[in-house]
């Protein structure tokens, strides 16, 4: 299958680029129209809801992809979760949501976070597939690093030992063990099998 065009529903530039990265072979478009608002509660509701909307909006021709990601922080009962790209509000920057982030939990108190992705792929004429990917860490109240994009700055992964934030990582790095990055081999794995 490899070769195929995938449409992305996210008007996310960032995200197109990082999965065409860990999707080889294939060919990732986004998608330039409308999405629903996400109403889920969970990623992978968010992720089915945007990509059953694509495929209907494209004339289910394509083959179309949709993920939902975000941060969750233990202090905060697994908050921002679904609401990590808008937690400062609607049209929240990246730097807003951090900050609100940042303020909210205390650098003495539990700093354990999570990246947690979901991502949904719908196909013509075949079935809904949802994978999921997710990376621990912890919170730093010292942003650092230009990479990346989102809560990347503040979020130290367990996966290194060097204490080196998302943000200041390379792409194969973040790559290898990014909750996007675990979602996609799942998705690729599931794909080479069918």
């Amino acid at each position: 299958m490899s070769g195929r065009r995938i449409v992305l529903a996210s008007g996310n530039a960032h995200k197109a680029v990082e999965l065409a990265r860990v999707l080889p072979g294939w060919d990732v478009q986004a998608y330039a129209g409308e999405l629903p608002e996400e109403t889920g509660d969970t990623f992978a509701a968010n992720a089915l809801l945007k990509a059953r909307h694509v495929f209907a909006a494209t004339g289910g021709r394509d083959w179309v992809l949709a993920d939902d990601s975000g941060i969750e922080a233990a202090a905060l009962n697994g908050a921002p979760g679904v609401w990590s790209a808008r937690y400062a509000g609607d049209d929240a920057t990246d730097e807003e949501n951090l900050a609100k982030l940042l303020s909210e939990v205390p650098p003495d108190g539990d700093t354990r976070v999570a990246y947690v992705c979901a991502m949904a792929f719908v196909e013509p004429g075949g079935p809904e597939h949802v994978v999921h990917g997710r990376c621990e860490g912890r919170l730093t109240h010292e942003p650092r690093g230009s990479g990346g994009f989102g809560y990347d700055p503040a979020f130290v992964p367990d996966d290194l030992a060097d204490g080196r934030t998302m943000a200041q990582l390379s792409q194969e790095e973040k790559d290898a063990i990014s909750h996007r990055g675990r979602a996609a081999r799942d998705l690729l794995a599931w794909l080479s099998a069918g």
